[in-house]
Formats: C-alpha cells, structure tokens, sequence
C-alpha cells in the first residue's frame, strides 16, 4: 500500500514508475475495511472471509470497480 497525498501524485508517480494505476481508497475508507476486516480477529469463533463477504464489504465502504470485484 502507498499512500499519496492527491489524485496528482498518484499519476505522477504511475508515469515516473510505469506503473498502470489501481485502485484506491481515501484512508477514511482503508481504517473501515481494517475495522471490518480484522475487527473480530481475536475472537475464538473468527474465520476467513468469504469471497462473497469480501466483496460485500467492499461494496459497503464504496470500493467499487473493475479492480475491487473479486471474479466469478
């Protein structure tokens, strides 16, 4: 994960690097997928996340896009 300050440095850095651009999250939205990811981390009852609950989760904190769908 990086982190950028605007939508402009990303491109710039995508065309210092040559590197194509994917996806990207405000921090407001990376803070609630690790509370939604990792949230019940601890718990004795935890496991994975389907790929049917990941993509739920995306979807709810607005990560949407061809580069947030998991397939299928």
């Amino acid at each position: 994960m990086l982190l950028f300050r605007s939508e402009q440095h990303v491109d710039r850095w995508c065309r210092q690097w040559n590197r194509p651009r994917g996806g990207m999250l405000s921090l407001t939205q990376g803070w609630k997928l690790a509370r939604l990811w990792y949230g019940d981390r601890l718990s004795p009852s935890w496991r994975g996340k389907t790929a049917e609950e990941a993509q739920a989760l995306f979807t709810e904190i607005g990560l949407v896009g061809e580069f947030w769908q998991l397939g299928g």
